[in-house]
């Protein structure tokens, strides 16, 4: 067997099925938009992602799963088109607010998911999908993304599979399987011909920098769903035991940049 015998597709199909970890839905993502679009754009990741970034020759771009528009927004003044797209209506509110605040009048919403038929989605020079990734079939959404580009994809997927760091959810007793990391990713544009550039960005946890303990077991629940009130009390000792461990979230995130070229076909 080499590796081009080995069927990623189902793989990664099998490792979500074991995560038992489907993508939020877009209520969701409605119910923090307003609180993320209050944050500034910018930040240790965007500007990673963005100085990584190739623009010659590009007038448009396509920012999937965009958000309050933290990639698209901060490119926008250098091109003639971008196009948010979201499947959180409260999200694209929060884009069009924020492009309005910045004085952008070349953004555009659109309101698609990645399940959905992309026929209407147009091309663009340059597509994004910036920590959006986290799909149910991996394989179709990285051929919409080459699809719909005409130069080059800029994707981030999650390193090491877990959000939170291992030890905090052995605390609470929620330790879970993996998500599926980057590589799935990376291997199955390998088996497309396609053979992409990787670097890394690491981040600050994102349980780092809370204000207090109620917004830090907030953001506990986000990811690991609704505490009992004996896991509250749990992480609450955590907590107060050490502010300095607290207040880093613990260990960082790290998400894999995949970005590649587009091959043009006849």
């Amino acid at each position: 067997m080499t590796i081009d015998d080995i069927d990623f597709a189902a793989l990664y199909r099998q490792h979500m099925a074991r995560a038992e970890r489907q993508p939020k839905p877009a209520s969701a993502w409605d119910a923090r938009a307003e609180a993320l679009g209050r944050k500034p754009l910018g930040g240790i990741y965007a500007e990673t992602f963005l100085s990584r970034m190739d623009l010659t020759g590009s007038r448009s771009l396509l920012d999937v799963g965009c958000g309050p528009g933290t990639i698209g927004l901060l490119l926008a003044d250098r091109l003639e088109q971008v196009i948010g797209m979201d499947y959180s209506p409260a999200m694209l509110e929060q884009l069009e607010n924020n492009a309005r605040h910045l004085g952008l009048d070349n953004v555009t919403p659109l309101l698609c998911a990645w399940e959905d038929d992309w026929h209407d989605v147009p091309r663009c020079d340059i597509v994004v999908a910036s920590r959006s990734g986290m799909v149910t079939e991996l394989q179709d959404a990285l051929a919409k993304l080459n699809a719909h580009a005409r130069q080059r994809v800029y994707m981030t997927q999650l390193v090491g599979g877990h959000f939170i760091d291992a030890d905090l959810t052995a605390l609470l007793g929620r330790q879970r399987a993996s998500v599926p990391d980057y590589v799935y990713a990376v291997n199955l544009l390998h088996a497309q011909g396609i053979h992409p550039r990787l670097s890394y960005i690491e981040v600050p946890s994102r349980l780092a920098g809370t204000r207090d303990f109620d917004e830090f077991a907030q953001r506990v629940a986000w990811s690991l769903g609704e505490l009992t009130t004996e896991e509250a009390a749990r992480l609450k000792t955590w907590y107060d035991a050490n502010p300095e461990r607290a207040a880093a979230g613990g260990t960082p995130l790290r998400w894999a940049l995949i970005d590649w070229d587009v091959v043009q076909r006849s």
